[in-house]
């Protein structure tokens, strides 16, 4: 049971860092990353505390990988938060029973930081398709493409 525990906590850490903007993380406000995630300053050459607990290494992985999804064309949060959730339904089906709890929870930390409308408003195109999705998370569907999951948007990107 602690195991699960901590696994929850950690899931909710990486998603929420993987839907943050980089100009809303500890490490902007340090100057330590720009407002695209790109790195200013060397881990090896922060001398606060505080400055080293906003650039860990979890930091630096989930910098690298929204950097990664943005050239896929997975910037958006809704987007980022779809596909993050469909990744966690897929590797362990214990969380599908929980799936709109999930969903739930993450809508009403939006509207609780004033942050749901703007993520409503973030840009998508969707072009019509006739593949059957993998699965819906946040109302977007999600389909497997070259062995990976992605968003409709992406998805109908790369058609």
């Amino acid at each position: 049971m602690a195991n699960r525990a901590v696994d929850l906590v950690i899931t909710y850490r990486v998603v929420k860092l993987l839907v943050t903007p980089f100009d809303k993380q500890e490490a902007f406000k340090y100057g330590i990353i720009d407002k695209d995630g790109k790195v200013l300053r060397k881990y090896k050459t922060l001398q606060k505390p505080e400055e080293k607990r906003s650039y860990t290494v979890l930091h630096r992985f989930i910098f690298n990988l929204k950097r990664i999804l943005q050239k896929a064309g997975l910037g958006g949060r809704l987007g980022s938060f779809a596909v993050a959730l469909g990744l966690l339904l897929r590797e362990n089906k214990e969380y599908v029973p929980h799936k709109q709890l999930i969903e739930r929870i993450v809508i009403n930390y939006f509207k609780d930081n004033n942050l749901y409308e703007e993520m409503l408003n973030e840009q998508m195109q969707v072009q019509e398709r006739i593949d059957t999705p993998e699965m819906t998370c946040f109302g977007l569907d999600l389909y497997i493409q070259n062995g990976e999951l992605v968003s409709e948007e992406n998805y109908a990107k790369r058609l």
